[in-house]
């Protein structure tokens, strides 16, 4: 039997979308008010969810509280009240779109939960756009 568990979790972060090797009126033509060289930010929420056989010693796909503290350690903490642009060490040569963010969260955390389980991220950038990524 096969069961999804889910942990919600959340972090504030400022970002510019553009491209470096761009003029900036390309920039703002493609990205808009994304483009603001001073940055603006979002309440990005965050569901993680592992998808696996229900473990019959302990009841569990995973026990929760090592998949909060892989979020923690994993997104939270490198995300948090950061600028992604400058702060975060994957987003130096990538532009931190939503598409991004959640592709480079999913693969921090695909590191720090065991293989057999599948592993989906949703990432709400505001409450109406978000991305899903699953590893394909």
């Amino acid at each position: 039997m096969r069961v999804t568990l889910s942990r919600k979790a959340h972090f504030n972060a400022a970002h510019r979308l553009y491209r470096k090797d761009w003029t900036f009126e390309q920039n703002d033509a493609i990205f808009g008010k994304c483009n603001n060289p001073n940055f603006h930010g979002h309440n990005y929420e965050l569901i993680v969810s592992v998808t696996g056989e229900i473990e019959k010693e302990t009841g569990y796909v995973m026990d929760v509280k090592f998949l909060t503290d892989i979020i923690k350690e994993e997104v939270e903490d490198k995300f948090d009240h950061k600028n992604l642009n400058l702060d975060v060490p994957e987003f130096q040569d990538l532009n931190p779109t939503a598409e991004n963010i959640v592709v480079v969260i999913w693969n921090k955390i695909r590191k720090k939960v065991k293989l057999e389980l599948d592993l989906e991220v949703v990432l709400y950038e505001t409450p109406r756009n978000f991305v899903t990524y699953k590893g394909e």
